[in-house]
């Protein structure tokens, strides 16, 4: 189990900072150069515009705990749940590293600046699915580490079609899974599955979450992630040290003869609490997350999705997480259980698919207009917005084409996010350096 200590160290840990220079070299000679469609962006959003804190769209979360009953029940019937150093113990699956990615995969990637560390899923595990938000274990713990070991989460999401809504996943499709990746050696990084899932019956059985995963926070020992399930829910949260084993290899979901199934995969994360929306709101709701370290106390940061021919402003969410030891990953409440936003913003970019805050700047991942080209990171604040640049013409479509979530690890100064099949990072400060 991990170790709760909280240590502001700044080391640059070797392993993970080995820098593959000829990778980024070789992406950025490969990128297929943009088309002139795209060369120019004259829809530059401004200054971030406070929502003062009387206004409906702050968004208040009401927080719902499963009770300690059900967990425990199913932890009675499945067998002791196990940590995330149990399941990295069964990662046999190797992430392809940037030489032996598909060019299709590496041509999605940003232009400028170009990604310094790139690793593709590939094989049948992940036809089918969608990839969608991204977290670590810089997340996790300033330390960067979990338990001793380096980590990264990505989130998938079956059925979903690449690149499309986040509204949610066709009737009978949906089930959300997360690959825990080994990522102590960044020359051999491997994974394994785990199915995310919601207790029913009283503990009795559990049933697949059905959700897309547009984004994923870890924080100490808990995995917060965005879901369109239903009406009203925005996260559910699970609990790092109440993973279960599957027991019974089928494609089924839940108890079935002979034992407990999670849809092939070796584990499952059943649910241990949700955060709902105010009642009558069927408009505002978190489509991606990330976590901020910058703040005091440490805080969420949220960002709605609005499509690009929508008529209204995005609007974006800080929530404080809480410092009580009893609430550990969980936002900071009032006696009514509910999580006000402590800071809430409107902005014109659309379409924005991963959000990131880092000290006084907001990082939007706003996606491509076209298949097949790049979208745009935008840096906003109260005074204005800077975009990243590439090309002799300066075009601000330099970003990821098929974008994807963004998770900052402030041990290393690198940000993730996914593109597709392909998770790739790059230092922050060269995303500062790029914005024209």
């Amino acid at each position: 189990m991990k170790h709760r200590g909280r240590h502001r160290r700044r080391r640059r840990g070797r392993a993970l900072r080995a820098t593959l220079a000829g990778t980024a070299l070789a992406l950025t000679a490969a990128a297929t150069l943009i088309s002139a469609s795209q060369a120019t962006v004259t829809d530059a959003p401004g200054a971030l515009k406070p929502v003062a804190s009387d206004d409906g769209g702050r968004l208040p979360l009401a927080e719902h705990r499963v009770p300690g009953r059900w967990l425990d029940r199913l932890a009675s019937k499945m067998g002791r749940p196990v940590g995330v150093g149990t399941v990295l113990e069964g990662a046999d699956l190797p992430l392809r590293d940037a030489a032996h990615c598909p060019a299709a995969d590496k041509h999605s990637l940003p232009v400028e600046p170009a990604a310094t560390r790139v690793y593709c899923f590939g094989g049948s595990d992940t036809r089918g699915w969608r990839a969608g938000g991204v977290t670590t274990s810089g997340d996790a713990d300033d330390d960067g580490r979990w338990g001793g070991n380096r980590v990264i989460l990505s989130g998938w999401t079956r059925g979903a079609a690449e690149g499309g809504s986040l509204d949610g996943p066709a009737p009978g499709q949906g089930l959300a899974k997360v690959a825990f990746v080994d990522a102590n050696d960044s020359a051999r990084l491997r994974y394994t599955w785990a199915l995310l899932a919601v207790p029913v019956d009283g503990g009795r059985d559990y049933r697949g979450l059905v959700s897309p995963l547009s984004g994923m926070v870890w924080y100490q020992d808990k995995l917060l992630v965005t879901t369109r399930e239903r009406d009203r829910d925005a996260l559910y949260v699970y609990d790092m040290d109440r993973i279960q084993r599957a027991t019974v290899e089928s494609d089924a979901v839940g108890r079935v003869r002979g034992g407990w199934a999670a849809h092939g995969h070796r584990y499952v994360l059943p649910a241990v609490a949700s955060y709902t929306l105010p009642g009558g709101d069927d408009v505002s709701r978190p489509a991606t997350v990330s976590l901020d370290r910058s703040t005091s106390p440490d805080s969420l940061v949220a960002s709605e999705w609005v499509p690009a021919d929508g008529d209204r402003r995005t609007r974006l969410w800080r929530y404080a997480l809480s410092r009580d030891p009893a609430r550990s990953g969980l936002l900071s409440t009032d006696s009514s259980g509910r999580a006000a936003p402590v800071e809430a913003y409107e902005t014109r970019t659309t379409d924005v698919r991963g959000v990131l805050a880092y000290r006084s700047g907001w990082y939007l991942d706003r996606a491509a207009g076209s298949p097949g080209g790049h979208g745009t990171l935008w840096r906003q604040d109260e005074e204005g917005a800077r975009a990243t640049r590439c090309g002799t013409d300066g075009t601000r479509r330099c970003w990821s084409g098929r974008s994807g979530s963004l998770s900052y690890w402030e041990e290393t100064g690198e940000v993730w996010s996914q593109s597709g099949r392909t998770l790739f990072a790059l230092p922050l400060a060269s995303i500062d350096r790029a914005l024209g």
